[in-house]
């Protein structure tokens, strides 16, 4: 089983304690296992794709949120170790970013192409927020027909919904939710 591990808003606006639209402590504690999980999957022929929310200046989804991942700022660039990751690995092709306009990292971006062309049987999931764009890229990669796997451990989120998602993602999309 081939595996890709797609890394949901890892920014400095989600995750960095200044960030626009952060998820703060919870993300940044998750960091040091997205990354470690992140190296595994590149050691046993999987892909890692960080999956990173992409806004144009006044984007109309500001009225509903603050602005957060402009385009070319810093709040849009991996956060901490996770640039570091992304850095160390910018010449693998193994290693794909790819710029998300909605909170499902299936729609309108190459993302579904790029698992058909890499033959990726399954997606693991980690990042931020649990309630949001994670559950939702969870079920793009059921409608897509991947099998989806997700450890606590590797996602979080600014409200106390996180546990209930996880519960949802395995009742609603057949995720495996690792204990």
């Amino acid at each position: 089983m081939r595996t890709a591990y797609v890394i949901v808003d890892m920014s400095n606006d989600f995750v960095a304690d200044d960030g626009g639209l952060t998820a703060g402590a919870p993300a940044q504690a998750i960091v040091p296992a997205v990354v470690a999980r992140a190296e595994e999957v590149l050691s046993e022929n999987g892909i890692v794709i960080l999956a990173m929310d992409a806004h144009a200046p006044n984007d109309p989804h500001f009225a509903l949120w603050p602005e957060h991942n402009v385009i070319g700022t810093w709040g849009a660039e991996p956060y901490g170790a996770l640039a570091e990751f992304a850095a160390l690995h910018e010449e693998d092709p193994a290693v794909i970013r790819i710029d998300k306009p909605e909170y499902d990292a299936f729609v309108d971006t190459e993302l579904a192409d790029i698992l058909e062309e890499e033959g990726i049987d399954c997606v693991r999931l980690a990042g931020v927020c649990t309630d949001i764009c994670v559950y939702l890229t969870a079920y793009g990669a059921y409608r897509h027909g991947y099998a989806t796997v997700v450890s606590p451990e590797e996602v979080a989120t600014f409200t106390d919904n996180g546990p209930l998602f996880l519960q949802q993602m395995r009742a609603v999309f057949q995720t495996e939710i690792e204990e």
